[in-house]
């Protein structure tokens, strides 16, 4: 075994756990867009009328929760992957059934609740600080030549 190869884990293998930690990411939102779902219009009592309190509580946490698994995940699609689980969830509860039922029903608690869960969203991921573009990544992948654009010439 090469000496640059001891202790890093098989490509595969990184491969196949790092798609691994995205779908239980991907699952974790699809859970909390449902539990916050169903509970965005609950109304704890004496709250301002115009500002609905737990819609917006809501929307803190998911935003917490989405940045925590960005800086957990290193990038940014560590957070948009449970923010996208999250936000399916959403437009799936805010759609109006043949029967005229929905979940996130249009009045005040549910806008404030997409909007500022859209805005959650949104700044968890910009807020995710970037790794750098992988297109000018100057360092050699395994089994190609690493790229010199120092002379503009060679590729």
């Amino acid at each position: 075994m090469d000496e640059e190869q001891a202790g890093r884990p098989h490509p595969v293998a990184a491969a196949v756990v790092g798609g691994l930690a995205y779908a239980v990411l991907f699952v974790f939102g699809l859970v909390f867009g449902v539990v916050a779902g169903l509970e965005h219009s609950w109304d704890p009592g004496g709250g301002i009328p115009l500002i609905p309190l737990v819609p917006i509580g809501l929307c803190l946490v998911l935003f917490g929760l989405l940045y925590g698994a960005g800086r957990l995940m290193s990038s940014k699609l560590g957070a948009f992957v449970p923010g996208v689980g999250w936000m399916l969830v959403a437009l799936v509860f805010s759609v109006e059934r043949p029967e005229g039922d929905l979940v996130i029903a249009a009045n005040s608690a549910g806008y404030w609740y997409l909007a500022t869960g859209a805005v959650a969203l949104v700044a968890a991921v910009l807020l995710i600080p970037s790794s750098g573009s992988w297109l000018l990544h100057q360092g050699s992948y395994p089994g190609k030549h690493p790229v010199n654009f120092s002379d503009g010439m060679s590729a």
